[in-house]
């Protein structure tokens, strides 16, 4: 079977999916993106070009849609100009690299979309943080924002969501075409790796000092960055063997802090609003996931936090590498973590609990191991590659079959 994958970056979410097709099952595989051309191992990457895009001159309500059409012609275009490529099967990204024209192409080649995200102006990011709230157009913008989503779901012959909170956004009226299959956790990668030194990326753990973790792409409102920040303030106030070790990088991924802060960036702002003492704590930057995995293993208590949005490749990596979570207690989250099981929940907003948990979780080490031994036996069991790959194949192979 040939698969044409479609996405705006690469390897993104479909790379790994890619190698093991062709790996286990022998298929062929083309991977069309904005990013690079060329062959990468056994996968053929084709490039596509985007030809303008979206200015001040657009309504800031329409110009998500403006930008991801002309990512959909670029995609067209690119392939249009590969008489050669003829898949049986096309799977894409719905919102970036959309898939959208590829049916003028290939009418009759099934299309299956990994449906990451549909916006919700209530009960959802938009709303969830009162202290940094949204403009009014903000919410009108979100609605115009699912527009190209919308085209997919009815274009799509079927389509997956990694979680089942993420395809519980969707309209009710698609979710049939909808299946829950997460991307898949490396365990070869993000395991447990007991006895490791106790340092990371060149920094060497003092002898004595406690570890608290916090690992985000971006320091932000959405990933409860000044939050952490709040209780880590609290907690080494309170006892002086800890040392805070934090992983990302300094700037906004998702929503707009910036009109809140000032001027600065997020992370300045917070270290701004009270006394901190730096030299008890390590921003990292972004770091190798070698070493992020190392992170994981030395930490005594890993902090996740984010608000009703999609959920971080992170923290699933930290279950699966055996750390004590403290998570915020957000839907989400809820999924992969049961409370006092594999992992201990707090109410997002409640700095002062997070504190006083984390504390907690640093003197009784030994009794709460046991969340992070089933953290990562969840992972092995349910969303290994091993285990999420196969289903991945089997929603492949039947979407073929049907038509």
């Amino acid at each position: 079977m040939h698969v044409l994958f479609v996405h705006q970056n690469f390897p993104a979410q479909f790379g790994h999916i890619a190698a093991h097709l062709i790996e286990r099952h022998q298929f062929r595989c083309t991977f069309v993106n904005e990013k690079r051309a060329g062959r990468v191992g056994d996968i053929e990457c084709v490039q596509y070009h985007v030809q303008g895009g979206a200015t001040t001159h657009n309504h800031y309500c329409t110009r998500t849609f403006e930008n991801t059409t002309r990512h959909a012609i670029g995609v067209y275009e690119a392939v249009k100009a590969r008489p050669d490529l003829r898949p049986d099967l096309i799977v894409g990204h719905s919102g970036f690299g959309s898939t959208l024209f590829l049916r003028e192409l290939f009418p009759d080649v099934p299309i299956i979309n990994y449906f990451e995200y549909f916006y919700r102006t209530r009960g959802s990011d938009m709303d969830f943080r009162k202290d940094f709230p949204p403009q009014p157009i903000d919410f009108l913008r979100a609605r115009n924002r699912n527009a190209m989503v919308l085209l997919d779901l009815d274009n799509c012959d079927a389509g997956y969501s990694p979680t089942g909170y993420q395809r519980g956004l969707f309209p009710k009226e698609y979710r049939g075409k909808i299946r829950t299959i997460f991307d898949g956790v490396d365990t070869t990668v993000w395991k447990p790796m007991p006895g490791l030194p106790r340092q990371v990326s060149g920094h060497k753990i003092p002898d004595g000092m406690k570890v608290v973790t916090y690992a985000t792409r971006g320091m932000e409102s959405m990933r409860g960055f000044d939050v952490f920040m709040k209780a880590a303030k609290k907690l080494s106030d309170r006892r002086k063997d800890v040392l805070f070790l934090v992983a990302g990088q300094d700037k906004v991924c998702y929503g707009g802090d910036e009109r809140h802060t000032g001027g600065k960036s997020f992370k300045d702002w917070v270290l701004s609003k009270d006394g901190y003492d730096l030299s008890r704590f390590v921003f990292l930057g972004l770091i190798h996931p070698t070493e992020l995995a190392k992170l994981f293993n030395i930490t005594d208590v890993h902090v996740y936090l984010t608000v009703p949005f999609v959920l971080s490749w992170s923290l699933l990596n930290a279950l699966a590498c055996g750390a004590t979570v403290l998570a915020s207690d957000t839907a989400p989250v809820r999924e992969m973590i049961e409370h006092g099981h594999n992992g201990v929940l707090f109410d997002f907003f409640d700095a002062d609990a997070l504190a006083e948990l984390a504390n907690q979780l640093l003197d009784r080490r030994d009794e709460y191991r046991a969340l992070g031994e089933q953290g990562a036996a969840i992972i092995r069991e349910k969303y290994s590659i091993d285990v999420c790959l196969p289903k991945m194949v089997e929603l492949y192979e039947s979407v073929r079959r049907k038509t």
